[in-house]
């Protein structure tokens, strides 16, 4: 019995593709490119870690951490190379209550149990359902996510010295202002001269070589939080082992693995539009609760992909796995022996990056195309949108899919209908064809195309152009036969599909064991047996 389930997970599991420069060819220009591509992302990282690591109620140590263990392990193993993962707000403002409820040790069992659930998605597969999110939904993901980037910036505009209650003024903010423009001036414009240095890197590199020059009172990394700190360290989570424990954290951790799971996956096929290339959803699910789970162990916040970043890393020439990995080891030597000198960074600059990610990602050409998609397309693109400003991105993805399902669903009941005729093989029998599929949402147009008063004794219902598809469509077929029935009157049925005639055959309506001819050549007739699933 252990043979046989150890045999069907080794099935279920196919060898992941670890290879560290995929297709890339292995030259000294691509590794130049992914390093200094992954040393822009670990300098942007450092402030989102640490903004979100506040957001938790956490030290922002709790916070960089999270995106250097997360970061490594998910570029080493992870389904897309070029993604970038780490700390995330979506995950953070889901900790907050658990940490100011229970503590913070709590949240690294947490965490270590969402990666567990992760690691079980991917081995199942689970991830494969990414496939149901509709193009919409897809364009509501990322709209939203950008102006949720772009208002996450809007904090480092208030003033340090305020607690960040209150914003920077006159001359201050100006000069903030201007130096985010000049960012932006020098990432839209350096393409235009140079591909030796990613953009992103050379504005942050410009405007700190300016503001630490000329001694500008501006904002700087150090102002946020000190980012000093050692090695991560191993640590058990200081939790009693019992149920009451597991009660308290179970909900968290499906809520924390479900956002992850879901955001991981949505900027895997983001970024796999971009570099025209597939990623594996189930090795990325399993990355992604590995890289947890060992976050959880030392003392870490948990996280999942960043499209902020992997954009950052997508744009700047990042497409393998060298990118993610350096950019997380640069990380932890800005932690351990590099804080001072990032610490003197301006914020403009970062927030200047921040903003190029923003009008990158947002999808403008859904603006552009609102008139011209169906209306419901439209208004999922803005729900979702809406939705993921104003709670997260799980709850508007599952919007999205929802009300996208409802709109698939009723435009197809509005399919069916039936072509009547006299029958050709059988004088004085009528022949409806039915046309769209039998499903929940149709079947009561399709008890009502039928005339059963008016029709001969009997009626032959050709299933050619149809499809029947659930308990529901099994119940009409039942009433319709029972209501002919009554009338002393006999209804069959023709041209069943094979997958049609498996699901009446299981349901016990059908009277002849026999199945049409694939092409149609033999017509079997199949009667209905009545009073099998009952009126109600």
């Amino acid at each position: 019995m252990r043979r046989a389930a150890m045999a069907l997970l080794a099935k279920q599991i196919s060898p992941p593709n670890l290879s560290i420069m995929q297709d890339e060819g292995f030259t000294v220009g691509r590794v130049r490119t992914e390093l200094l591509s992954g040393l822009t992302v670990a300098l942007a990282l450092v402030p989102e870690a640490v903004a979100f690591a506040f957001v938790a109620g956490v030290h922002p140590l709790v916070g960089l951490y999270a995106a250097f263990m997360v970061g490594l392990i998910t570029a080493v193993f992870g389904g897309r190379p070029g993604m970038i993962s780490g700390a995330t707000g979506a995950l953070a403002v889901v900790m907050v209550a658990l940490v100011a409820d229970h503590g913070v040790e709590y949240l690294f069992a947490t965490v270590v149990l969402m990666g567990i659930l992760q690691i079980i998605a991917g081995v199942m597969h689970w991830g494969k359902f990414i496939r149901l999110v509709p193009h919409p939904v897809m364009l509501g993901f990322v709209n939203g996510l950008a102006i949720v980037i772009f208002l996450a910036q809007l904090t480092q505009f208030k003033d340090p010295a305020s607690g960040g209650a209150e914003w920077l003024q006159g001359g201050s903010m100006l000069l903030m202002l201007g130096l985010v423009a000049l960012t932006m001036v020098i990432i839209w414009g350096m393409p235009k001269i140079t591909n030796i240095i990613p953009a992103p890197l050379a504005g942050i590199g410009i405007v700190a070589i300016l503001v630490i020059a000329m001694g500008l009172d501006v904002p700087r990394v150090g102002d946020m939080a000190s980012i000093e700190g050692g090695l991560p360290a191993f640590h058990i989570p200081m939790v009693p082992l019992n149920w009451e424990t597991f009660e308290i954290i179970l909900p968290y951790a499906v809520i924390l693995a479900a956002i992850g799971l879901i955001e991981s996956l949505l900027t895997l096929n983001l970024v796999g539009e971009i570099t025209g290339k597939r990623g594996g959803a189930s090795q990325e699910c399993i990355a992604q609760g590995a890289s947890n789970v060992v976050t959880g162990f030392f003392g870490g916040m948990g996280g999942c992909a960043m499209i902020g970043q992997s954009m950052i890393n997508v744009k700047s020439g990042g497409r393998t796995r060298i990118a993610g990995i350096a950019a997380a080891l640069f990380l932890l030597a800005f932690i351990v022996v590099a804080s001072p000198l990032i610490e003197q960074i301006p914020l403009a600059a970062l927030v200047g990056v921040m903003f190029m990610v923003v009008i990158g990602t947002f999808a403008w050409n859904s603006l552009k195309i609102m008139t011209k998609v169906p209306p419901m397309d439209a208004f999922v693109i803005v729900l979702v949108t809406v939705v993921t400003v104003m709670t997260d991105l799980a709850i508007a993805v599952v919007v999205g899919v929802i009300v996208s399902a409802l709109a698939y669903a009723w435009n197809n009941a509005r399919r069916i209908h039936a072509y009547t005729r006299e029958s050709a093989t059988d004088k004085g029998a009528k022949v409806y064809e039915i046309e769209g599929p039998l499903f929940f949402g149709s079947t009561d147009g399709f008890i009502e195309l039928f005339d059963v008063a008016g029709d001969p004794d009997r009626v032959i219902v050709d299933f050619a152009r149809s499809r029947v598809v659930d308990q529901s469509a099994l119940q009409a077929i039942e009433a319709i036969a029972g209501k002919y029935e009554a009338e002393g009157k006999k209804l069959v049925l023709r041209h069943l599909s094979r997958d049609c005639h498996q699901l009446l055959t299981k349901a016990g309506h059908l009277m002849v064991d026999s199945d049409d001819d694939p092409e149609y050549e033999i017509a079997v007739d199949y009667s209905v047996k009545t009073g099998i699933l009952g009126g109600h």
